[in-house]
């Protein structure tokens, strides 16, 4: 008999879904065959720079174009290259609740430490569907963070929903992406002890004010140890270290901004090869970078990185 995931993620004293968890962008080869060695230094490039853990196999991890022989090896090789004490929550996002229980399932052979978990995206589903879907993948085991991005999904995880979902024991923490950071406080009135993780990367001291233990990120992939710093600051509880955090957002918004842009996989990657780690091409249907998008991205990542940050 499995464990409901909420009881798996409370049982232990570690809640490794905590902390900055980069969303992690993929490397491909010339012919777009995804380089698997490269992947697992980038993984242990995050860890040397401060970061908890990983999320691979997201959106920004184009997990949509893999195969799904990719897509397990993905988590894998995450797994492989992973220190000790560093998470690893995968996407399992897929159109049927069994299909997304397989690949929790899958994640929890490979030895991942917990699981990120879109609402059913094939449709605008509805609250008893949001919720057995939500039971089914929990039966898998490990720990689930609920993903909210009703802007792709068309499903709204409202905090009524999510405390239902936490009530239930099928999620632990939940990926706010809404950019609505009023909802940090009803999540909280409505289900105290659900985590709440910071979903974009633009409102990262916004949600990390208001209550976040844990940050799903995007440009660590780019400039790890000044975007970890960032998050600690900001979700210190010292009005100290926000005073401290203001100016660093400041200076690193404009880049922190194309996170939640239609196009945050290739601006990402883009920052990635301007701050000298290997970013990359993405597979279609993603396409270049317009030379006007591509040269603003590229003024925002060098005057970042002009100030030092790294």
């Amino acid at each position: 008999m499995t464990t409901p995931a909420g009881a798996a993620g409370t049982a232990g004293p570690a809640k490794p879904w905590r902390g900055v968890h980069v969303a992690t962008a993929l490397p491909f080869h010339d012919d777009l065959s995804v380089d698997y060695d490269g992947f697992a230094e980038h993984v242990r490039f995050l860890a040397a720079g401060g970061c908890d853990g990983v999320t691979p196999n997201g959106s920004l991890g184009e997990y949509q174009t893999l195969t799904p022989q990719e897509r397990a090896r993905v988590v894998e090789v995450a797994v492989q290259a992973a220190p000790a004490g560093f998470g690893v929550m995968p996407g399992v996002a897929a159109y049927g609740a069994l299909e997304a229980r397989r690949w929790a399932e899958q994640a929890a052979a490979a030895g991942a430490t917990s699981v990120l978990l879109l609402p059913p995206n094939a449709y605008r589903a509805d609250r008893g569907a949001v919720v057995e879907h939500y039971r089914e993948v929990a039966r898998a085991g490990l720990p689930v963070v609920a993903y909210n991005n009703p802007i792709d999904t068309k499903v709204d995880l409202t905090p009524a929903l999510l405390a239902e979902l936490f009530h239930e024991g099928l999620i632990v923490g939940v990926k706010e992406f809404t950019g609505d950071v009023r909802r940090a406080y009803e999540i909280g009135e409505l289900a105290p002890g659900l985590d709440i993780l910071i979903g974009a990367d633009d409102v990262l001291l916004e949600v990390g004010i208001a209550g976040a233990v844990g940050w799903i990120a995007g440009y660590p992939n780019a400039i790890p140890e000044s975007t970890v710093e960032l998050y600690r600051l900001a979700t210190s509880g010292d009005p100290a270290d926000i005073a401290k955090a203001l100016p660093i957002y400041r200076d690193l918004h404009p880049l922190l901004r194309w996170d939640s842009k239609t196009e945050f996989v290739q601006s990402i990657k883009l920052s990635m090869d301007i701050a000298g780690r290997r970013g990359g091409t993405c597979r279609p249907p993603r396409l270049p970078l317009s030379p006007e998008l591509a040269a603003r991205i590229t003024a925002d990542t060098e005057a970042v990185l002009s100030k030092g940050y790294k």
